[in-house]
């Protein structure tokens, strides 16, 4: 009798992932949202290929059997948490590896763009304006890079590349890492605040008007992060008020971010569309990610980014 093949149910996203490698080792069944929850109970592997959806989240407290292992081609898995998945024994696996260096070559392009400039060059170019001006030097300068995950630690190499001296702070001190205590006194001094947290309750909406009252008037805040790390109206206040120097979002509450937000028209706010850790051939990275990680499955060996589903983080090592 021929085995019978574990079903991968996949949550779609346009270009779909390339799963070939699969054929024959898995029945593979493509979903979209508004059918997720009926077929839940029918898959043992749930492929979040779509990971800006909520779909999961609002189809997992549903009636039937569910997978016994779902992935998401995403770093951060505050999409499809949910009580009832974080009670469960369904193991929670996440694309960690694949953003860290490009999101890290990001946050190193907006710190020298910032301090050299580059937007009111490209601004006075195109308005064929000759205007000399001073700009400031990155090496010597401080960071406090807050997360001190893969991605948290690779900004932290790259800005130290530049010669930026750079703090970490993470949910726990330990070697090479400040825990929250610290993390006021660390921003208080920094030229570049840099968020790099994953969502979870203790991290949602930390910069608040009181974090970036404590600032200085010369630091620039970046966010590469999640959106709801940040209290956006203080944000928006801090900038009008000039408290800080000005901002870098690559993440927002609300994505896309509304035509109508006042963020885009904020003054020293350069707004980037989610795309800091998106480079060429990315999606094919996370598909060959998921096929490695399927095989490891079906071999029976363990599994690698678990995520720890209290914290909602794979956590280090």
């Amino acid at each position: 009798m021929t085995p019978t093949l574990p079903t991968l149910l996949v949550l779609d996203a346009d270009p779909p992932p390339r799963l070939g490698r699969l054929t024959g080792r898995a029945r593979i069944v493509h979903t979209d949202a508004a059918h997720l929850a009926e077929r839940l109970p029918e898959a043992d592997v749930l492929l979040v290929w779509d990971f800006t959806s909520h779909a999961v989240r609002e189809a997992w407290p549903g009636e039937g059997p569910r997978p016994r292992w779902v992935h998401t081609a995403s770093a951060g898995v505050d999409h499809l948490m949910c009580p009832e998945l974080a009670a469960s024994g369904t193991v929670v696996t996440n694309a960690r590896g694949i953003f860290d260096q490009p999101i890290a070559e990001y946050v190193a392009a907006l710190v020298l763009a910032v301090a050299k400039d580059l937007p009111r060059t490209l601004e006075y170019q195109r308005e064929r304006t000759w205007r000399h001006r001073e700009t400031r030097r990155v090496a010597g300068t401080r960071a406090c890079v807050v997360g001190s995950g893969p991605i948290g630690r690779a900004i932290g190499r790259t800005l130290k590349a530049l010669d930026v001296t750079t703090a970490l702070v993470g949910r726990v001190p330990r070697t090479g890492v400040h825990g929250p205590g610290d993390l006021e006194r660390l921003i208080s001094r920094a030229d570049w605040v840099i968020a790099a947290a994953p969502l979870t309750e203790q991290t949602s909406g930390m910069f608040d008007a009181r974090r970036f009252g404590v600032m200085q008037p010369s630091t620039v805040f970046v966010n590469v992060g999640r959106g709801q790390l940040v209290d956006e109206d203080a944000l928006a206040e801090a900038l009008r008020r000039r408290w800080i120097a000005g901002a870098a979002l690559d993440v927002f509450a609300a994505e896309p971010l509304p035509e109508e937000s006042p963020l885009w028209g904020l003054p020293g706010l350069i707004v980037s569309p989610h795309m800091s850790g998106d480079t060429v051939g990315w999606r094919d990275e996370l598909g060959l990610q998921f096929v490695e990680l399927y095989e490891r499955w079906a071999a029976g060996r363990s599994l690698v980014n678990v995520v720890d589903k209290k914290r909602g983080y794979v956590p280090g090592h």
